[in-house]
């Protein structure tokens, strides 16, 4: 999709806007005002007389940006001892009593830390992105840290990280390395935060922040979201809703151990402080070494938290997801027809099935692998990736033109991190598998990871995914799971173990940027089980993440709906299944909200079912661009009532899709009132006409109808849910 003139426009004005803000610095007795203006908001630093760099301001930006060295005159000035409540990057051992963003023990023991003001520099990397330098230096220790902001103004977004390195004559150990030392003034701060497990990601809860900290943060090393993503809002003076109130949204860049500590200190401020997890993480500096710390992300809405989602959407499209302007392919996975039970000619079924079906490619799943040790089941084979001659005597390649030749793309599942004790892998390099070496080995899903960390291990399981491609170079999808969490944490290859959930990480990313730079548009998906690593570091190298291996429908509206706060719809993949006791057209129709996939058996569906799912899979086709690039509205919350509502509207506003569910109907419970719209033209007039329809039934909308947006978005529109009618699709378009 192009942008429009306006928006160009509206981009050119940013730049400026940047620009002027960072270039023309005001200074006051000689105070240094630095403001990061986005389109809508400001975070504004002051470099002060005793170089100290403090936050000022972060929230609704000024009409005239001189006006922000005003800002300190108007709080209650405190006292000495309040130390640097404030600071931009605290460090610990000196002047600061409350919880440091970081802490060093220097080459001579000692372990206070100061930081003063050096210089700033500003980069305009294009007409909406700009990068923000901030350089610190202690005045007494050759130590130094780069403060790093990269704004894009129009999506009012924010990535924060920093760099790390000194000159000292032996090493430095950091003892915490934050990315990002956040402080806002409020009255009050409410906390969105989540939590969860296997088939039940993304539990949200609410509440008031109270004084002291609250830290949300994983020690797992891998899979590192499973029991609490690093995603969370804070709400300023009440709690925010979907379409009013003061919200920031935070996520961390970084797929290990994370730690986000929330301190609400004594003068009723909250100090954010995010970054890598330091839990059994102290990190040992070389001189010269430069220690870059992972981005930590944020952006700030006044229109409620709906708002906030939209601008991260946007900039997650545009600058981070791969790809995430372009397509997606829907596809049929064996996994639910066959389990680890097939061979080739039941796949070839499912291939036929898959051109019968309408999708653009199958998937095959789990299974298809090892021969000492054969995948019959998840306790053996991982990490022997040489085809199963019993499954699969022609291998591969055969399947790859089978595909081919029924006129459908051929995809396969890896987990190529890990391993199973019963492998030749496991036997022939045990070196490579993280394990105490004095300690009985402890399985999480009967497997243990190969310690990354090692640059042959990177090698090999580079190596899984360029043998595929190299013998199959028509593969057209990979599917990466990641299953296991890291039980005794130990390197055989690290000298230094403290370092080994930080490495284990990089050498993933290794990996994936060695993948990308060799097959840079192969779709790939990030799969953990569920959701338990997905974050926006990953989706660099991602087209898209698996939300949950909970496919039930009425679940999944739960957990796509939480999950739609940080991620576009284009980036989640869901797939139609036997779970739940909902029928085709409601599982289907969810899992349209998305990524589409179907994970049946195509040949057992009634006729009227495999009917139903070819035409809607023709009408994803006609409405996928605007789920995927449009923009999205909650209309019912399904947490606070009975219908859940969703709506996806184009750039220009002349088309779009509403996915209506009935989630409780124990009592007979229906739609009784209107629907209010969002997001559309108030002086466009639209039709609204029911699609994905069951073969056999007839709509009770009125699809020859005109309604204003007006009239839509101040009235709204019922679309007629009841026992009989749980699930509805509504597809509207401008008419002149």
């Amino acid at each position: 999709m192009k942008r429009s003139d306006q928006s160009r426009g509206y981009i050119r004005q940013g730049a400026w806007a940047i620009a002027l803000s960072l270039l023309v610095l005001t200074k006051l007795n000689a105070q240094t005002i630095i403001p990061i203006e986005t389109a809508h908001n400001a975070l504004v630093l002051q470099a002060d007389a005793k170089k100290d760099v403090n936050t000022i301001f972060f929230g609704k930006k000024l009409a005239n940006k001189e006006e922000y060295a005003q800002i300190n005159g108007q709080y209650k000035q405190t006292e000495d001892y309040t130390g640097q409540l404030n600071s931009v990057y605290t460090p610990s051992g000196t002047r600061n009593l409350v919880e440091p963003a970081i802490s060093v023990t220097h080459a001579d023991g000692n372990n206070s830390l100061d930081l003063k003001y050096v210089d700033h520099t500003l980069t305009a990397i294009d007409g909406n992105v700009s990068l923000l330098k901030i350089r610190l230096k202690d005045p007494v220790y050759n130590f130094e840290v780069t403060l790093f902001y990269k704004s894009f103004y129009q999506q009012d977004v924010i990535e924060q990280w920093t760099e790390i390195k000194h000159s000292e004559k032996g090493n430095v150990v950091l003892h915490k390395y934050a990315s990002a030392n956040l402080y806002l003034k409020s009255p009050h701060f409410w906390l969105n935060q989540y939590h969860g497990d296997w088939a039940k990601e993304m539990q949200p809860e609410q509440s008031e922040i109270t004084h002291g900290i609250r830290t949300l943060d994983s020690k797992l090393g891998t899979r590192a979201n499973l029991f609490q993503p690093s995603v969370f809002m804070i709400s300023l003076d009440k709690p925010a809703e979907e379409n009013e109130g003061n919200v920031l949204y935070g996520a961390m860049e970084w797929s290990g151990n994370f730690k986000i500590d929330l301190e609400l200190d004594y003068q009723d401020n909250l100090r954010i402080i995010a970054g890598m997890n330091n839990y059994a993480s102290p990190y040992s500096l070389k001189n010269g070494e430069v220690f870059t710390t992972p981005a930590f992300l944020y952006t700030f809405s006044d229109h409620g938290k709906g708002d906030a989602s939209r601008k991260l959407q946007n900039w997650a499209r545009n600058y981070k997801i791969l790809d995430g302007k372009g397509s997606r392919l829907t596809l049929l996975n064996n996994w639910e027809a066959t389990y680890f039970d097939f061979n080739e000619q039941k796949l070839a079924d499912l291939l036929k099935d898959t051109k019968k079906l309408g999708v653009d490619f199958f998937l095959l799943d789990d299974g298809w692998f090892g021969n000492k040790y054969p995948r019959n089941n998840d306790r053996a084979g991982l990490g022997d990736w040489q085809e199963n001659k019993k499954k699969l005597p022609n291998g591969i390649a055969s399947l790859v033109k089978e595909a081919d030749k029924v006129g459908t793309r051929f995809g396969i599942w890896i987990e190529p991190e890990m391993v199973n004790p019963k492998s030749e892998l496991y036997e022939k390099h045990p070196d490579w598998v993280v394990k105490q070496p004095n300690r009985p080995e402890y399985y999480f899903r009967n497997q243990l990871e190969l310690d990354l960390s090692n640059p042959k291990v990177q090698d090999f399981v580079f190596g899984v995914v360029d043998d595929l491609f190299t013998k199959n170079p028509k593969l057209a999808y990979i599917k990466w799971d990641c299953n296991a969490v890291i039980y005794n944490a130990y390197s055989a290859y690290l000298k230094n173990q403290s370092h080994f959930y930080i490495d284990y990480v990089r050498g993933l990313y290794s990996v994936l940027q060695r993948i990308r730079a060799k097959y840079p548009t192969v779709p790939m998906m990030l799969c953990s089980g569920g959701s338990g690593r997905v974050d926006y570091a990953a989706l660099q190298y991602f087209t898209e993440f698996w939300p949950s291996d909970n496919t039930d429908p009425l679940e999944r509206i739960f957990i796509q709906w939480e999950y739609s706060y940080f991620y576009p719809a284009i980036s989640s993949s869901n797939h139609v299944t036997d779970w739940g006791k909902q029928p085709i057209k409601f599982r289907t129709d969810v899992a349209m909200m998305g990524k589409l996939g179907f994970d049946i058996v195509v040949n057992k569906l009634p006729e009227k079912e495999l009917q139903f799912c070819q035409e809607a899979i023709k009408n994803y086709n006609e409405v996928k661009a605007i789920i995927w690039q449009g923009e999205q509205y909650r209309l019912a919350n399904p947490r606070s009532g009975n219908l859940a509502s969703m709506l996806y509207v184009n750039e220009q506003k002349t088309e779009g899709v509403i996915f209506n569910y009935l989630v409780n109907y124990r009592y007979g419970e229906s739609s009784k009132y209107p629907v209010k719209l969002n997001g559309l033209d108030a002086t466009k007039k639209y039709q609204i006409k029911e699609i994905n329809l069951f073969p056999g039934t007839k709509s009770p909308i009125d699809g020859t109808k005109i309604y204003t947006g007006d009239f839509l978005m101040k009235v709204g529109f019922n679309p007629i849910l009841n026992t009989d009618r749980t699930s509805v699709v509504l597809k509207f378009a401008e008419v002149k």
